[in-house]
């Protein structure tokens, strides 16, 4: 084995997406010791927002158990995030930073069930979650994201199980208990993120069109209202669990299980290539 090039903590890693499932994987590789840099759209769409770091995107900031991120003007302002133990995020839709950043890794968390432009010119170890790419014509390994027997797996070659269209099953509840908006328009909040409601309260108006609570349960997801609901968009998550069951404001089992996956990659990887 040749020279080692970098160490971990000098390792810059990019994110594609600060949604839930994508915090729990940058959770994962912070603790690692890399640095962290996340890109993300003008108005992210994630809904469960209390542990989405993309949330900083409309707050400047967000605090999600250990982490905070903090949103970022350009790639210069990140070593000084960087050197705070935060996490600089960035308004970067199409990766158009990676330029200037040079990552050692690029992660896709962005959860489109698409790819949409990741490729493994991007960066040296390139990884993508979910349906949409393959390996390694892609990227250099997919993780997958069904829930079951086969999540956390990494696919060196071929890809994750296609997109079934089914949520996975919380508390014996699958589609009945996501919510897609019923019209399109903005946003306006009745209930907050973590309040126990029954069936057919209002939760949130798309428009003047309310949107009520399919179940009885937790709401664990609602869309930000500063974005703009398109008719059909997934917008809302009500967990049927009993209360005590439900914790809306740490990272999920699976987000934990997804980061412990996008981490065994990046070392597997970063060894094999002799990296780091």
């Amino acid at each position: 084995m040749g020279k080692i090039k970098q160490s971990i903590s000098e390792a810059i890693i990019a994110v594609r997406g600060g949604g839930d499932l994508a915090t729990g994987v940058i959770q994962k590789l912070v603790h690692a010791g890399f640095k962290v840099v996340i890109l993300e759209t003008a108005k992210p769409l994630a809904i469960r927002r209390t542990v989405a770091l993309c949330t900083a995107i409309f707050q400047g900031k967000q605090q999600v158990e250990d982490l905070e991120a903090i949103l970022v003007a350009d790639v210069s302002e990140c070593s000084a995030i960087w050197a705070d133990g935060q996490i600089p995020m960035l308004v970067d839709p199409t990766a158009s930073s990676l330029s200037e950043l040079q990552p050692t890794v690029l992660v896709d968390a962005i959860l489109a069930k698409k790819n949409l432009g990741t490729n493994r010119k991007m960066a040296p170890i390139t990884i993508a979650l979910g349906p949409g790419f393959s390996a390694p014509e892609d990227v250099d390994v997919v993780v997958e994201t069904m829930r079951g027997h086969y999540l956390g797996r990494l696919y060196f070659e071929g890809r994750a199980i296609p997109n079934t269209g089914t949520p996975g099953e919380v508390g014996g509840k699958s589609a009945e208990r996501v919510i897609h908006s019923p019209a399109s328009g903005a946003v306006k909040h009745i209930k907050k993120l973590g309040d126990v409601v029954k069936k057919g309260e209002v939760l949130f108006y798309v428009g003047k069109v309310a949107v009520q609570s399919p179940l009885d349960g937790v709401l664990r997801g609602m869309i930000s209202d500063q974005v703009s609901c398109q008719t059909g968009l997934k917008c809302g998550d009500v967990d049927p669990r009993p209360i005590d069951q439900v914790d809306c404001f740490t990272i999920s089992d699976k987000a934990r299980a997804l980061g412990g996956a996008v981490l065994e990659a990046v070392l597997w990887l970063g060894r094999e290539k002799n990296l780091f």
